[in-house]
């Protein structure tokens, strides 16, 4: 008793310190605010928008934005910016920063959305819910431009406390996702500044130099302003007047159509690429978003949490014109076409069906694509998703739900995909299937965003069991009525001319990237993925899965997916005779417990057909591979291949060095390295090495580190930048390759590393990382212009 009381004494007495800590930290604050009032007057927002040719909106868009997009962009651009700091738009600029995270893993209950563009029509109604200014806004004066700007004063800080060049960043400043955040207020920041002295911005990089610094400066100590949004050209304002007409026809089948395209694309950067159409390189992209106004009246944007939540009232499909920086993470660029145009006429409304009536916008029924769409054509929505199949993964990839180790968790590190034919199965009757079998298809999405017991978790997976069963059954007797057999002609050949019909996932521990062609060496996994799989990942994790929703939420997305990914493995299993099946999956699903064991046993058994591939080898899944390259040849995607015509010979033979590297070598490797190689000519070519980490299974939430392999991972090296969080930078002369290849060879330790990055490496502290930061940028936007978007700082190393 003695012991417990004198540690509750000394719990009482550490709470009494921490609160006497809060109370002068408050008073502290408290006391700033009220001497900024008397010296620059109370904060009000501050009208900043300028004309687009004024003399401050040409030096925003000449001297400003530049500097903000290269040095600030690169880390305060999305949901997992710092702060919610967003400077990647005018509009982000003046909403400013807030202290509330987006990514909060252990939300009991779901939050408030603080989506820009969405959730707030202006920055007064930003102060409302929490977000404070960076700008000035309080006297609009040279002085209190400068002391009464958080941004002014965080550049100030660092440059008043630059970064020790090429030494690694000291313990006080921490790097990462997960890392502390420190959000001052203005009237806070004397004490931040006084307690985190190095916590300038750029945040762990080295400061702008001084003609950078003079050009923020003048335009902060001129108020900040802020150009009008560029006018629509003629020819994008006539595409945007046809498309929003053919997205808003009045007919139940032309509104249902409507509602089916937007709940698919409204994550998408839409670009007009007809000849004389307006921006054929996507340099001007529209979001395609829900109105309460009609073409032709200003949008008024309908903020729901999700795309098909309950507008309220009528709406219409509109295209607003997106003026945010693109960024790597998020781009994901949507052509709009005639022959895209001519698509969609022939898939949804020169097919012989009819639409009865609208459906419901109730939770059970909207966010279940097999009822809401019931009447909508089952091959028209496969083909739609499949035309743009690296768009629609990318929705699941770069959409808010990828983001964390918990979130992504549930995909191996590298795997193809591909997709199912849609000539398998009877349309008709596969319509009839879906639709009798919809409500085992229901999604977590349905409960909407707040707590509910995780023990819900059984009741979808019974459903999913009484669906897999059903299929089976059904499958095997499309197959029979067709006299089908199961060899690669079930896999989609993308018609002959499509290269989506072929997609390499990989995923950099906390973040993934997905690209089309079959990169790398054989993956140990493939997903082959069928129309319903697709829907329901699309539901599941780009249009059902709610960001700020609370912990039980984004659980259950994260368990679901579970199942699809199985379906879709299994679906690949398929192909292999039935020995090599059991084989594979007891490989993939190694030190698993009895419970995850029986289920995938159950999903084998599904297996009843025998596959029709014949094999010669002892390694059947080696030569399924090769067929199936042999089936996609004409399709296949050579962007990222190490033997497409551009990678020079003298380079190849030392990357593909580099790929046969394996433990204990790579262990200290990074996730994702983006190398720079500087030919004799001065040309610089981008490669990225890619760690992929080997795991015994993939079915643990919370533990991964306990079903790692290191002794089993291995290298990808892909032309190009693949990912958009790099983990390190290296850049060399040609000349250096064979020496950089050898002395990886050589890596056993973190020291062997540091004195690695030391001679090749281009560290967050090198005096020109700024310098090769815009080389690597500008030859990403030569080389991938329609892709193009910057790359993400925020997690890269310090090592």
């Amino acid at each position: 008793m003695r012991e417990f009381t004198w540690a509750a004494v000394r719990r009482s007495r550490k709470t009494g310190r921490l609160l006497l800590l809060s109370l002068l930290m408050s008073g502290c604050a408290l006391w700033a605010a009220a001497d900024l009032n008397n010296r620059f007057g109370a904060q009000h927002t501050v009208e900043r928008e300028v004309a687009l040719d004024s003399e401050w909106g040409r030096y925003y868009r000449q001297q400003v934005q530049p500097v903000l997009e290269s040095r600030c962009v690169v880390c305060h651009g999305c949901y997992d910016a710092p702060c919610q700091l967003k400077l990647s738009s005018p509009e982000g600029i003046d909403r400013g920063a807030s202290k509330d995270k987006v990514y909060d893993g252990r939300r009991l209950l779901e939050a408030t959305p603080g989506r820009l563009g969405i959730d707030a029509p202006n920055t007064e109604a930003w102060r409302s819910k929490g977000f404070y200014p960076v700008l000035n806004e309080r006297s609009q004066e040279i002085a209190a431009h400068r002391e009464a700007s958080v941004l002014y004063r965080m550049l100030e800080l660092k440059q008043q406390h630059p970064l020790t060049t090429d030494a690694l960043l000291p313990d006080t400043i921490t790097t990462g996702i997960g890392r502390e955040e420190q959000c001052p207020r203005l009237e806070e920041f004397d004490s931040f500044s006084s307690s985190y002295p190095q916590w300038g911005m750029p945040y762990g990089l080295p400061g702008l130099n001084p003609k950078e610094q003079q050009a923020i400066t003048r335009w902060l100590e001129a108020g900040a302003p802020l150009p009008e949004a560029a006018p629509l050209s003629r020819a994008q304002q006539q595409q945007v007047d046809s498309w929003e007409a053919f997205l808003n026809q009045d007919s139940l089948k032309g509104q249902l159509v409507g509602r089916y395209i937007y709940e698919h694309l409204f994550l998408s950067h839409i670009y007009f690429n007809d000849a004389g159409s307006g921006d054929e390189t996507a340099q001007q992209v529209f979001r395609l978003v829900r109105s309460y106004t009609p073409p032709g009246d200003p949008i008024r944007i309908v903020a729901t949490r999700r795309p098909y939540d309950d507008p309220g009232a009528p709406v219409w499909y509109r295209l607003q014109l997106d003026r945010a920086t693109p960024l790597t993470k998020t781009r994901m660029p949507y052509a709009f076409n005639s022959k895209r145009r001519s698509q969609w006429q022939q898939w949804f409304f020169e097919t012989g069906y009819k639409v009865t009536r609208l459906p419901s916008y109730e939770p059970a029924t909207a966010s279940n694509p097999f009822k809401t769409f019931r009447e909508l054509p089952v091959q028209s929505r496969y083909r739609f998703m499949l035309e743009e199949a690296e768009y629609t993964i990318n929705g699941f990839i770069k959409g808010p739900v990828c983001r964390g180790q918990i979130a992504l968790n549930v995909i191996r590190d590298r795997f193809w995909v591909l997709f199912v034919s849609p000539e398998l199965i009877d349309p008709a009757e596969s319509a009839e299937f879906l639709a009798e079998h919809s409500d085992l298809l229901v999604l977590p999405a349905e409960s909407e965003s707040n707590l509910r017991p995780v023990g819900n978790w059984l009741n979808y997976s019974e459903k999913h069991k009484q669906y897999l069963v059903a299929r089976s059954e059904f499958v095997d007797q499309q197959l029979s009525n067709a006299s089908r057999q199961i060899d690669t002609s079930i896999i989609w050949d993308g018609d002959g001319t499509n290269s989506n019909a072929a997609l390499t996932v990989f995923r950099h521990f906390d973040s993934a990237t997905v690209v089309r062609g079959l990169v790398g060496d054989d993956p140990q996994t493939t997903w082959v993925i069928s129309y319903p799989v697709l829907e329901r990942i699309h539901y599941l994790l780009v249009a059902g899965f709610d960001v700020y929703g609370n912990v039980s939420h984004q659980l259950l997305t994260r368990l679901y997916m579970d199942f699809l990914r199985m379906e879709s493995e299994f679906q690949f299993l398929a192909l292999l005779p039935r020995a090599e099946q059991q084989k594979q999956w007891r490989h993939w699903y190694r030190d698993t417990d009895s419970e995850v064991k029986d289920f995938v046993l159950r999903l084998g058994d599904h297996l009843s057909h025998e596959t029709a591939v014949v094999y010669k080898t002892d390694n059947p899944k080696h030569e399924l591979y090769g067929e199936i390259r042999k089936r996609l040849s004409g399709v296949l995607d050579n962007t990222y291949s190490l033997e497409k015509p551009t990678v020079p010979a003298s380079q190849r033979h030392w990357l593909q060095k580099i790929a046969t590297l394996g433990y204990p070598a790579l262990g200290e490797l990074p996730q994702m390295t983006i190398l720079s190689v500087e030919d004799s000519k001065g040309t610089l070519h981008l490669y990225t090495v890619l760690r992929d980490n080997a795991h015994s299974n993939i079915v643990s939430l919370l533990d991964e580190s306990s079903n790692r392999l290191p002794k089993e991972d291995r290298l990808t090296v892909a032309a190009g930048v693949l990912g958009a969080y790099p983990s390190a930078f290296w850049a060399i002369r040609e000349s250096q390759l064979p020496e950089l290849v050898e002395d990886l060879s050589r890596l056993r330790s973190a020291d062997d590393y540091a004195h690695f990055m030391s001679r090749y490496g281009v560290r967050r502290t090198a005096a020109n990382f700024w310098q090769h930061s815009d080389r690597v940028h500008q030859r990403m936007r030569e080389l991938q212009p329609i892709n193009y978007g910057l790359l993400d700082y925020n997690r890269l190393e310090n090592r």
